[in-house]
């Protein structure tokens, strides 16, 4: 047992042995391992809080198959830091940056904090391409649109190949910390009763990751571009939530994908990858992203308060097939296709006029890959209130999506099975189909030229307004 102080490293949303730059610097110093994760008080009440629990326990897992411990403590980073590195007599700690803006302001205080005590911090990056300050115009401007900023990335783009997991590392003796509440490597969050439905839908480890990275390149990668936008097909990667959680990292995926050399798949998986780099680029300069119209003329949007309208989207119960499959599907896997994201944000904008930032909230509240920069990014897009967005008077006709993408209703008969019986026709318009009464799926909750037509009206408001 060596008799060096400890280093602390603290694992974020960084679950995982292999490309995780603190994990390998902090192997690197010689001294034994004490591995944290600090869990927040009370209650799980976000997909993406399950998600991360369950993933928190993957990684403990992980170190103690290699005779080691993920040491789990409750409460807040700001407090609990401090007191770890004083109780253990820690000389160094080690993590991962944070780009959001709670986490850099954390982050920023953490450090000063432990700096004080003369204890040594070090942070990596790790859970991006490019750090958010790094791709800049020739002015040294940040980007505004997307294919200069991704054009530009590229440019740059000589990423080293991903670390191993290190081969071999000490681990320091588990702590006892009388003023610190302890959980050991598994957590004590209690599950609430939704959280069971969505299990059989997802793995969780850093194993898991790469089991689903090296399936997706050699099934699907080279008819991405034709096939991503059908959500019956198992044509995308579902790597999201390991991302976000950083069970792998977009460097592991960068080189994985670049080897297989997959040609115009390839190079539009890559530029999806580059548009989650570009959200938080964004993020990094606009920290209110999530609530506030980067195109402020939208300050004046004559927005709808509905109530009930929105419960019905919530619940998936519009009388739009392809909306509702995309919302129940989201409430019980805590995922939804890409293409059906658009869908049903195109919808609760414009065909019930509803203010985006309610969107934004549902999804912080029930997507497992929820991101603080891509999701309200994306939402933004959907509205016509951010950088580079879909204009606000090119309307989704969800009949002709669902129609398009969802042909034959493999989809809708997944997630609204109340519609299995009718025809790949008549499945799209079921308010037109004689079947459909015995079913009890509701009338849509808007006729779609009127809504089209109000949402024209309120736009040119707004327009007139501003």
């Amino acid at each position: 047992m060596s008799s060096l102080a400890p280093a602390l490293v603290w694992f974020r949303d960084d679950l995982r042995l292999a490309d995780n730059l603190a994990l390998t610097q902090a192997a690197r110093s010689g001294r034994p391992l004490l591995c944290v994760y600090v869990q927040p008080a009370g209650p799980c009440t976000t997909a993406l809080a399950w998600w991360r629990t369950k993933s928190v326990e993957a990684l403990g897992k992980a170190l103690r198959a290699r005779g080691g411990q993920l040491h789990v403590f409750v409460g807040q980073p700001e407090q609990l830091l401090p007191e770890l590195a004083h109780q253990t007599g820690c000389a160094q700690v080690f993590w991962n940056r944070r780009y959001d803006p709670q986490g850099k302001a954390a982050d920023t205080q953490i450090k000063a904090q432990l700096r004080h005590m003369g204890v040594e911090v070090h942070s990596s990056t790790g859970s991006l391409l490019h750090e958010p300050w790094t791709v800049r115009s020739r002015a040294g401007q940040p980007f505004q649109v997307f294919g200069a900023f991704w054009r530009a990335a590229c440019a740059s783009a000589h990423y080293p190949h991903p670390l191993p997991a290190p081969a071999a590392f000490e681990f320091a003796p588990s702590p006892k910390l009388p003023n610190v509440q302890y959980v050991g490597d598994g957590g004590s969050v209690e599950l609430p009763h939704w959280a069971e439905a969505m299990q059989p839908y997802h793995l969780f480890s850093e194993k898991d990751a790469h089991a689903r990275l090296e399936d997706f390149v050699t099934h699907a990668l080279h008819t991405y571009t034709q096939e991503r936008d059908f959500p019956a097909r198992d044509a995308t990667s579902e790597l999201s939530p390991f991302l976000r959680t950083g069970q792998i990292t977009p460097g592991q995926i960068w080189h994985k994908v670049t080897a297989a050399d997959a040609g115009s798949g390839g190079v539009k998986f890559l530029a999806e990858v580059g548009w989650r780099e570009f959200a938080w680029s964004l993020l990094w300069e606009h920290p209110d992203l999530a609530t506030r119209n980067l195109k402020p003329e939208f300050d004046t949007m004559p927005w709808r308060v509905d109530p009930k309208g929105l419960d019905r989207w919530k619940k998936g119960r519009t009388g739009y097939p392809l909306v509702d499959a995309g919302m129940r599907q989201l409430w019980q896997t805590g995922l939804m296709h890409n293409r059906v994201r658009m869908v049903v944000a195109s919808f609760l904008v414009k065909h019930l006029l509803i203010d985006w930032r309610e969107g934004e909230r549902w999804f912080a509240h029930t997507l497992v890959d929820y991101d603080p920069a891509s999701n309200p990014m994306n939402w933004q897009w959907n509205a016509g209130t951010g950088v580079e967005s879909a204009p606000f008077f090119r309307i989704m006709n969800p009949i002709l999506q669902s129609q398009k993408f969802d042909p034959d209703g493999t989809y809708i008969r997944t997630w609204v099975p109340e519609l299995a019986g009718l025809s790949a026709s008549d499945i799209h318009t079921p308010w037109q189909a004689a079947l459909l009464q015995p079913t009890g799926y509701p009338s849509p909750i808007v006729e779609h030229a009127s809504a089209r037509a109000r949402a024209l009206a309120a736009w040119k408001a707004q327009k007139d307004q501003s």
